[in-house]
């Protein structure tokens, strides 16, 4: 009878199947769990008329074994810090489970072209989440993790992380680490390890490459294309997830990617707006106001809505507004007007702040009259700036400004890249 490792062909019901024999969780003692040689499990149920041949065992079997690594001369030397998602596991073919991966022996046993790419300096794993459950606090702990490589001599850094928030955690590290004279790559992974489609190591391939660049930036590096051709590397304050499940679902928006990189080391500048590498310590501004929110302006939001976060005593909030800047102001249902609540949120020192819905393009609060109350009123338009980082950005200016006016001009300042003053043409849908 075949055992977990061996590799087998199986004809049942007229089908064939070719692959590895994996451990089953189930309760059913007559399914045999095969990874195909595409990458993709099946569960073949065994019966009577069902043929099953054992033509040798799995590579898979072996995965968990240790492997020799050593550093090679020349290479740079590269921190990875794993703080969850499938990207930064492994699955053992010999228990079914899936595991962390705890050692730069482990991870390079998965991806053993990295072993001419560079030298993985350690693996760090500060916390293990889930990105959605992911908070300001881990933020601040991923960029002192940060700090402390570069400045002990990492060359450049790898966070692998899950992609439903990797765009805030990019914004986050963008902002709170100043004079960021090293590249520090975000990667995720979309598919799964154990799925044919796996994409995770060729972002980290990619990210990878990266680290050896010149290119002194966060960026995230993921897939520019559903097939496995090459990795964007997007500026942190510029990216955004654009679809739930497709591999290349980090597009930069309202800009260029500072890069396309292929898993050969290939790599192509496209936005030449970027910093470079420089001797010199990183430090990290890592306090966050959390008494902040980011609201989704809609068709007959009822205003009470924001006066609730007003009786809540918050310092700031991001509202995704319509078009080039808009909520309901002169509705024909009075109640429904938001100026009211704007006056009074303004007048309590709350930063009221307008970011496009639109995602694509720039506010401008000087063509429409109703823009333009709003602006009167004090609100701050910031421009092309994505929702996701103004939050990012608010709760970082507000952690270290107290004084309103000053604060206003934090947020109108460009710092990393997150406001650009000339959208290029070519970054729409790029």
């Amino acid at each position: 009878m075949a055992k977990v490792g061996d590799r087998v062909k199986v004809q049942s019901s007229g089908a064939d199947y070719e692959g590895a024999v994996i451990p089953y969780s189930g309760k059913q003692k007559d399914i045999l769990m095969i990874k195909l040689n595409s990458g993709y499990n099946v569960g073949v149920k065994i019966d009577k008329n069902t043929k099953v041949s054992v033509i040798g065992e799995s590579p898979g079997a072996e995965a968990s074994q240790p492997v020799k690594y050593s550093h090679k001369p020349g290479l740079p030397h590269v921190t990875l810090i794993a703080t969850g998602g499938t990207i930064g596991s492994k699955v053992d073919y010999k228990t079914g489970a899936v595991h962390m991966l705890m050692s730069p022996e482990e991870l390079i046993a998965n991806i053993p072209e990295l072993t001419e790419i560079i030298n993985l300096k350690k693996i760090l794993r500060p916390f293990s989440l889930a990105s959605e459950d992911m908070s300001s606090a881990e933020w601040q702990k991923i960029a002192e993790e940060v700090e402390k490589e570069l400045n002990a001599g990492a060359d450049g850094i790898i966070v692998t992380h899950g992609t439903d928030t990797l765009h805030y955690t990019a914004s986050a590290l963008s902002f709170m680490l100043k004079n960021l004279g090293k590249p520090v790559a975000l990667v995720g992974g979309q598919r799964s390890s154990d799925r044919g489609s796996f994409d995770g190591a060729m972002n980290l391939i990619c990210a990878a490459h990266y680290c050896k660049s010149n290119i002194a930036e966060v960026a995230i590096i993921m897939h520019a294309e559903p097939s496995d051709s090459y990795c964007f590397a997007i500026r942190g304050t510029k990216a955004r997830k654009m679809h739930t499940s497709r591999r290349d679902a980090f597009r930069p928006i309202n800009d260029l990617p500072f890069a396309k990189i292929w898993k050969d080391g290939k790599i192509e500048i496209i936005n030449k707006n970027l910093r470079e590498r420089k001797d010199g310590k990183v430090s990290v501004e890592g306090k966050f106001e959390n008494k902040i929110a980011l609201l989704k302006y809609f068709p007959g939001a009822d205003p009470e809505i924001l006066n609730y976060f007003v009786k809540e005593k918050y310092k700031g909030i991001i509202i995704e507004a319509t078009g080039l800047g808009h909520v309901a102001t002169q509705p024909l249902n009075k109640k429904n007007s938001w100026l009211e609540a704007i006056k009074n949120a303004v007048a309590k020192g709350i930063l009221v702040c307008f970011a496009p819905q639109a995602l694509y393009g720039r506010l401008d609060p000087f063509v429409y009259s109703n823009a333009r109350i709003l602006h009167d009123l004090g609100v701050i338009y910031l421009q092309d700036m994505l929702p996701e980082t103004a939050y990012v950005k608010l709760g970082h200016v507000l952690a270290y400004e107290k004084h309103i006016e000053q604060a206003k001009k934090m947020m109108l300042a460009n710092v990393a890249g997150e406001i650009n003053d000339k959208i290029p043409e070519e970054s729409f849908l790029y």
